[in-house]
């Protein structure tokens, strides 16, 4: 049997080659053991994406109108303009069509309590059935344009009152607004069959919606929830969320370096930041990972409110270079190896220094990526069945670990 291993450290080539470890009849080995067990399965891959987003220089709604209720005037042109030639791009690359999510910030003006997109604020009563049909609107046009529209959020960060489009909701609020407005103008326009996700919001209180939103009149509604990651790992609640709730998805729908939170001037830092987040969440029952904007200028934007941040693809508008950055190989580590429809296997690990994901793929391969957060060269000893296969995980380094059908 044979382990082919990717390893990408921060100063690594670009084009580091696989390296190939046999693997060696186990003579009993108890130290610095990673353990995988492929009997035993648990959560289906769906898949990594990205924010194609008009991550723009002003805010734009396309209805500023309060009399238009038949959204006679609404507009798709900002769309159309900025975002869908990207997207476009996007699909002829991955040469298939893409599943899309989609994620309201703010109503417009005239339906919030506070009369602007910004500073929180909340969505008057009267404009509830409005509003959704607003929504609907959104994933009506994209429909018409040939793109699939997978799965949608109520509302992004519906706890947090910002400088940019913000809306508050309660879970309550939340309630009332799937079960009496959202579900019935989804089904009034066909829609079905497009997903709903709760939160969209930071993790640690992903649980607690779930369990205040959720009940027997709005349980069918609702495929499961969004969470984001800016208030630190809490995989124990995804835990919680999976165990009260084992029939619903838990997706990641935003992640990012934020330049006002985390810095972003150590790209190791941010790239191991980011990776440990992603293997937390995998292991904690997310199946499905969208990063936040995948290609922004040098500066990390541009963006009217000041929050810039980093993406796995930088461009330099001066000199007209594409900058890949090293959180760009560590999510490769992931979306191109964690293929969709793999199964998440079990695994044990000797320290808390690494963290491991293991999956079945589709094609037979068992794959796992092991992250070294700790400050020293860790050995492995990558043990499956009676056999076990040895090396060494450097500091700082992040390695992918795939071993074939034939010999699994």
């Amino acid at each position: 049997m044979k382990l082919s291993l990717l390893t990408t450290q921060a100063h690594s080539p670009e084009n580091a080659p696989w390296q190939d470890i046999p693997f060696i009849p186990d003579a009993g080995e108890e130290n610095h053991v990673v353990n995988l067990y492929p009997e035993m399965t648990f959560e289906t891959m769906e898949g990594f994406g990205g924010a194609i987003t008009d991550f723009s220089l002003e805010m734009y709604e396309a209805d500023s109108d309060p009399e238009d209720r038949a959204l006679e005037r609404f507009s798709f042109a900002r769309t159309e303009k900025y975002i869908l030639p990207m997207l476009a791009d996007a699909q002829a690359a991955a040469g298939r069509p893409l599943e899309l999510m989609l994620s309201p910030w703010s109503p417009p003006a005239f339906m919030k309590t506070n009369g602007q997109r910004t500073g929180g604020g909340e969505l008057k009563p009267e404009y509830r059935e409005a509003w959704a049909d607003y929504m609907c609107r959104y994933i009506l046009e994209f429909q018409k344009r040939g793109y699939l529209v997978r799965r949608i959020s109520l509302q992004n960060e519906p706890k947090a009152v910002q400088t940019w489009d913000s809306c508050i909701f309660t879970p309550a609020g939340q309630k009332v607004f799937l079960r009496d407005f959202m579900a019935p103008a989804m089904k009034r326009h066909g829609l079905e069959d497009v997903e709903i996700f709760l939160w969209d919001h930071n993790k640690e209180r992903v649980y607690e919606w779930m369990r205040d939103v959720i009940d027997p009149e709005t349980d069918a509604l609702v495929a499961g929830a969004a969470f984001h990651w800016y208030s630190g790992d809490h995989f124990e609640a995804l835990d919680l969320a999976r165990r009260r709730f084992p029939d619903k998805k838990l997706i990641i729908s935003e992640s990012c370096i934020e330049f006002s939170k985390f810095g972003g001037e150590d790209a190791l830092q941010s790239a191991l930041r980011l990776s440990h987040e992603i293997i937390g969440d995998l292991n904690h029952g997310m199946t499905a990972f969208y990063d936040w904007n995948l290609l922004l200028d040098e500066r990390g934007g541009p963006n009217h409110a000041g929050n810039f941040c980093l993406a796995p693809f930088l461009y330099d508008t001066k000199s007209h270079t594409l900058m890949p950055q090293l959180i760009r190989r560590h999510f490769e580590h992931f979306s191109a190896y964690l293929l969709p429809g793999s199964l998440r296997v079990g695994y044990s690990k000797y320290t808390d220094g690494l963290d491991v994901t293991a999956w079945k793929r589709p094609d037979g391969a068992l794959a796992a990526v092991l992250l070294n957060r700790s400050g020293e060269t860790l050995p492995v000893c990558l043990r499956l069945a009676d056999e076990a296969a040895r090396f060494q995980l450097p500091a700082g380094a992040i390695a992918t670990g795939l071993i074939r059908e034939e010999n699994v």
